[in-house]
């Protein structure tokens, strides 16, 4: 059996890993936390003294970090994965960065012996920790195929979406320009029937049985109706930066993004509000300009 490694074990990849030990994988793991080390340990798994250490263990390591730069480092430094991992290992970069980082990555690996699956993926907290991520992966077949076993350990859908590096990051972008417009519309809405003296139970109730229903509207109605807008493992952080990502695509590009555009000012208003806060805390913004709040 594959073993399988690690990078980063906040949120999302302590998911991953939890799952790759429950589905018998041996799993190294890395992060400058030793909180989070302390709680993979617990797990069942091996906690890495580097991101050297996770690769001299592991033929298929996941990176899981918060930006490019990091997950740069982690890959191509003289420390890093690229470095020490064994020849025919595979690095699946799951963290969300830009699609012009993840092809330089991949460049600077190009005619190396280690592999790279761009892949990205959805599915948040919950999809992490339940092992029913959506993955976007741009590889090659062959390594998609070796890969695949610790792949379905944490995913319920694989989407092949390309071959090369950037292919992956492209289509994550796409989508969170739409979740984040999703998100922002049902903030201000939610605001709106606050406003309006309608009950969140009434908000919840109608938009999730109606055609605006879907997994992010409800999430969010959910927790904006509970007052619950810390700890629920979507951190505005994340999808501040994802939206800065998608609309740098976009202005390369030359596409005009309007929805999106409005959905960064919403989150960037919400990240300077409460820093700490999840993506919900956007609604308490809005909710203070306009003196009501939505409850259950």
């Amino acid at each position: 059996m594959l073993r399988a490694g690690v990078i980063g074990l906040g949120d999302m990849g302590s998911g991953l890993a939890k799952n790759l030990i429950k589905n018998g994988f041996e799993t190294s793991g890395f992060d400058l936390s030793e909180e989070r080390l302390a709680a993979f340990t617990a797990l069942g798994g091996r906690a890495a003294r580097s991101v050297a250490d996770v690769a001299a263990n592991a033929d298929v390591v996941y990176v899981m970090v918060m930006n490019g730069n990091q997950a740069k480092a982690v890959i191509l430094g003289d420390d890093g994965l690229a470095a020490n991992m064994t020849d025919g290992g595979t690095i699946i970069l799951t963290a969300t960065i830009k699609p012009s980082e993840a092809r330089q990555i991949g460049e600077e690996l190009n005619g190396g012996l280690i592999n790279l699956i761009d892949c990205p993926v959805s599915g948040g907290f919950p999809g992490a920790q339940g092992g029913t991520l959506t993955m976007m992966a741009a590889g090659t077949p062959d390594v998609l195929e070796k890969a695949r076993p610790v792949m379905e350990a944490v995913s319920q859908t694989i989407h092949v979406v390309g071959e090369r590096p950037g292919e992956g990051q492209t289509v994550k972008s796409c989508l969170q320009s739409l979740i984040g417009s999703i998100f922002s519309a049902t903030f201000e809405a939610a605001a709106l029937a606050a406003k309006a003296g309608v009950a969140g139970e009434v908000i919840y109730n109608v938009f999730s049985t109606s055609g605006a229903g879907c997994g992010v509207s409800r999430t969010a109605l959910e927790n904006i109706i509970d007052r619950k807008f810390e700890g629920t493992g979507s951190h505005i952080a994340t999808m501040h930066k994802d939206l800065t990502i998608a609309l740098d695509l976009a202005q390369g590009l030359e596409v005009p993004m309007q929805t999106a555009s409005t959905a960064m000012q919403i989150f960037h208003a919400g990240k300077s509000r409460y820093p700490n806060g999840d993506n919900w805390v956007c609604t308490r913004v809005i909710e203070e300009i306009v003196g009501a709040e939505l409850h259950r």
